[in-house]
């Protein structure tokens, strides 16, 4: 699939769920719901530091850190998930995020496309109230990061 709009991590996930058959994709979203990290300790015992998405059907919480660059912008945005274990497509959809921007620049960040969650090929295979809660994470994200980078 051509993805050129996407960062390269993105890219890969994208082109490794469309090279997919519809029961493999949610495999692999289960696998990235497994994979998605824990809290750090600094965040755990601090959930006002967290914002929840509400639009998700599950409760799901999630925060940046930025490390500013040369000119004091974000050089790079870090994020983070809280998300229950039984909720496996809410956490798989977090962790796809996580993994495709974590690390990224505010630029590519903010560059990615709204529909992005649509390009997984997911939407026959999950509801549409579940598929608008990944792309709420994804506006979130994306709200957050303009926040920061206005802020420095």
């Amino acid at each position: 699939m051509n993805t050129p709009a996407l960062p390269a991590a993105l890219a890969d996930i994208v082109d490794d769920f469309q090279a997919l058959t519809e029961p493999e994709r949610l495999q692999l979203l289960l696998e990235f719901s497994r994979e998605l990290p824990d809290l750090p300790d600094r965040l755990k015992d601090h959930p006002e530091l967290m914002e929840q998405v509400v639009e998700c059907q599950t409760p799901l919480f999630l925060t940046i850190e930025t490390e500013p660059g040369d000119g004091g912008a974000p050089d790079s945005v870090h994020l983070f998930f809280k998300a229950p274990p039984e909720a496996p497509t809410t956490r798989g959809f977090a962790g796809v995020l996580r993994e495709g921007l974590d690390g990224l620049s505010a630029q590519e960040i903010l560059a990615v496309p709204d529909d992005m969650p649509d390009l997984l090929g997911l939407t026959r295979a999950i509801t549409p109230l579940r598929m608008r809660g990944m792309t709420a994470m994804l506006g979130r994200i994306k709200r957050k990061v303009a926040l920061a980078t206005r802020q420095s």
